[in-house]
């Protein structure tokens, strides 16, 4: 039987390692992170289950045979929140050691490393899931400079060898829904119906770096005022192509020099688009690059697009969700909807190897990757509940 109390003494416990006032910072590979991976493993052992971890700092707590796996990360943003990722895991490991007490079905769990992107993004999992082979991601640098080959040194003897995905026959995934959809409607459950796919690129605008003062308006290769007139042109020239469900956003800029008294003369920006829809990424990809092409030419700016990363949108597995809506009725009676997910999780990469589902909690406030993100406690554990019966413990 799970024991809601040992649930969220573990989740606090976890949210200690990184703490910085309501909030955590546990980046990938960092001191806080290789430590709260340690405290897991610990806890894994603790509950009978089989510690491995993998070349990328994946954490796997294996039941005996064949088995359901539950999990997520326990990486955080920069400055992220106490519940991202961190909830699926100790979930997980509160239905798997309920399991094993109670001689019930195989649950395994997992803690999947960098989900949150100082490598790029869903890095372990699809590592794992064989959607990027390690030799590829060991060449991805950080901000920093770092690469992950170097990052990946931390863990010392840590490792202990792969996991083959046969032996599981499904994954399940409980995450916060980081969005204000639940929240608003007072309802506990979010059964996901697909996750959304997303392509991104980086994009660099290069004009004339020159002196503010003395360069009249007119003959100036501004990069910014290239970028500035992007932005204001593409959400016009997408009018006609998206849903209310499609989004995009310019995230990090780098102007060249910086400087108050000269004008830019590169301008780096990322442009990262979402949408549940195969077809409809692709039509916004192409007004895009339309749109960077006309700003480029009536700026008189040199135009750089560098390659297009992204995952494919996913649909969750009939028979697992079916699993999930039966159990979130038993749990939050008329308090739970289908849904789908805009952000991007582990279950997306682990969809290439077995049949996936999802379900949320609400985001107080709808906020998420923030400091200030929290669920209520009876929301969390009317979530450990529906992945408990959904998983048949």
């Amino acid at each position: 039987m799970i024991d809601p109390s040992r649930f969220l003494s573990d989740l606090h416990q976890l949210r200690r390692f990184g703490a910085e006032g309501r909030g955590v910072v546990r980046p990938a590979f960092s001191a806080p992170d290789l430590a709260a991976r340690d405290w897991l493993a610990g806890r894994m052992a603790a509950a009978g289950l089989e510690v491995r971890v993998d070349a990328m700092g994946n954490v796997f707590g294996l039941a005996p045979g064949r088995s359901l796996l539950l999990g997520s990360h326990s990486d955080t943003q920069p400055t992220g929140g106490w519940l991202d990722g961190a909830l699926g895991v100790i979930a997980g490991l509160e239905v798997a050691r309920a399991a094993r007490e109670a001689r019930g079905p195989a649950i395994s769990v997992v803690s999947f490393q960098d989900e949150e992107g100082r490598f790029g993004g869903t890095t372990g999992s699809a590592v794992w899931s064989g959607a990027l082979s390690l030799a590829e991601a060991d060449g991805v640098e950080d901000l920093d400079g770092i690469t992950l080959r170097a990052a990946r040194q931390a863990l010392g003897d840590r490792v202990t060898g792969e996991v083959d995905p046969a032996r599981f026959t499904g994954y399940l995934e409980l995450h916060i829904e980081q969005g204000p959809i639940l929240d608003a409607a007072a309802e506990q459950i979010g059964v996901v119906t697909d996750i959304v796919g997303y392509r991104e690129v980086m994009v660099t605008l290069s004009g004339q770096q020159n002196h503010a003062g003395t360069t009249p308006m007119a003959l100036r290769r501004d990069a910014f005022q290239g970028l500035a007139a992007f932005a204001a042109q593409l959400n016009d020239n997408l009018r006609n192509v998206v849903t209310p469900q499609s989004v995009w956003t310019i995230g990090h800029v780098t102007l060249s020099p910086n400087a108050a008294s000269i004008v830019p003369g590169q301008a780096q920006f990322s442009m990262q688009w979402r949408d549940g829809d195969e077809a409809r990424l692709e039509r916004m990809q192409a007004v895009i690059e339309t749109t960077l092409r006309e700003v480029a030419r009536a700026t008189g700016l040199d135009l750089f697009v560098g390659p297009v990363l992204g995952l494919a949108p996913v649909a969750m597995d009939a028979a697992l969700r079916a699993r999930l809506e039966v159990a979130a009725e038993a749990v939050a009676p008329g308090r739970w909807r289908r849904m789908p997910s805009g952000a991007l999780h582990d279950a997306t990469n682990v969809a290439c190897l077995m049949p996936v589902a999802m379900l949320f909690v609400p985001s107080i406030g709808g906020i998420s990757h923030a400091f200030e993100e929290d669920t209520a406690e009876a929301d969390l554990v009317a979530g450990l509940r529906t992945l408990a019966a959904a998983a048949g413990v």
